[in-house]
């Protein structure tokens, strides 16, 4: 049986998570960046031909869900969410796209977005479940930045000879410089190789 305060912190971690989601822009499923609406309670989501990449989305399997500070912009709280495939034109998915279609930049459709996110498109609904797993006051010890991908050296042998035309160019502006056969003077120039300015 839960205690007062267990279900007060329950109740504080659900409102962080609800406050996070509403105001950023952005969230991190999978690891990948996706825009989003926040809609009775839940995360909603549409990728497909010409949107949004979902990795790892599929009907009834999890997600992990990470979302940051509009602040200070860093990671401010993760959870696990299960994933819902919205069935085009039912009540639920009406509901979401009502809210995402505002949120959608540049759509090159216009008006007649839903109809091909109905066609082509997937919509997902993202509930919480369970505690958090990241919050302030138990983020872990680590940056949780990306291993970098590994790269081979460069290959071993001579380094190839440089252009002709930069050697050329670079010659020529040495010449410009110290006056020499590459500099065309006007009659009358200074050393600049240019007129001098006579103010009334």
């Amino acid at each position: 049986m839960s205690t007062p305060s267990v279900d007060a912190e329950a109740a504080e971690l659900a409102a962080l998570v609800e406050e996070a989601a509403k105001k950023s822009g952005l969230v991190w499923v999978n690891g990948q960046a996706v825009w989003h609406a926040w809609v009775d309670g839940a995360l909603c989501l549409v990728g497909g031909p010409g949107e949004q990449p979902l990795p790892g989305l599929s009907d009834g399997g999890t997600a992990q869900v990470t979302a940051r500070s509009k602040d200070k912009g860093g990671r401010l709280v993760s959870w696990t969410a299960r994933a819902e495939l919205l069935a085009p034109e039912g009540e639920p998915w009406q509901a979401a796209v009502a809210e995402l279609k505002g949120k959608r930049l540049n759509a090159p459709d216009g008006e007649a977005m839903p109809d091909r996110w109905a066609r082509t498109c997937d919509l997902f609904r993202l509930t919480a479940r369970g505690r958090p797993a990241e919050y302030p006051g138990a983020m872990p010890d680590t940056s949780g930045a990306a291993v970098p991908v590994a790269t081979p050296p460069p290959p071993a042998g001579p380094r190839p000879p440089p252009c002709p035309g930069c050697w050329a160019g670079s010659a020529a502006r040495a010449d410009r410089r110290a006056g020499g056969p590459g500099t065309a003077r006007r009659p009358g120039a200074g050393p600049s190789g240019y007129l001098p300015t006579v103010l009334p």
